[in-house]
């Protein structure tokens, strides 16, 4: 069973905390209550809230990352997680060249329809709603192949 799940993008402000909203959500309407997700970024802006897009989107949907701050990925995270979902198939090789004992469960969002999704960071508006588009549905995939 994958208890702990882990989002991982690159600064941790944009693509993971969306990522991060949309599972826990989703979780909860399947009432997932004992898994746990939580996102970081490879090079994380640590401590930044999640990017004003992100925040204007997700609250759009009724979710509140307000209370995000930006975390860097590390080892401890890696070793936890049951499952290390990625943005890009770049991340996914970054994490098992540097922690070998994540091979095996570190995917793309994307992998069940064979897409990396790309960072919105500083583009507009639409930039972000269409990586919103790819991310809800990588997390539905999941959510199914995962829980029901």
């Amino acid at each position: 069973m994958f208890n702990n799940i882990l989002v991982v993008c690159v600064g941790n402000i944009c693509r993971s905390p969306m990522a991060e909203a949309l599972f826990k959500a989703a979780l909860s309407e399947i009432r997932q209550h004992n898994c746990s997700v939580i996102s970081a970024g490879i090079s994380a802006l640590v401590g930044h809230k999640a990017d004003e897009k992100v925040s204007r989107l997700m609250l759009a949907r009724g979710l509140d990352v307000s209370q995000h701050r930006a975390c860097q990925l590390n080892q401890q995270m890696i070793r936890k997680a049951d499952l290390i979902l990625v943005m890009e198939l770049a991340h996914k090789m970054h994490i098992e060249n540097n922690e070998p004992s994540a091979k095996g469960k570190v995917f793309r969002l994307g992998e069940w329809d064979g897409y990396d999704i790309l960072d919105p960071y500083q583009l507009d508006i639409q930039a972000f709603e269409s990586v919103l588009v790819q991310i809800d549905q990588g997390v539905s995939q999941w959510v199914k192949k995962l829980y029901q």
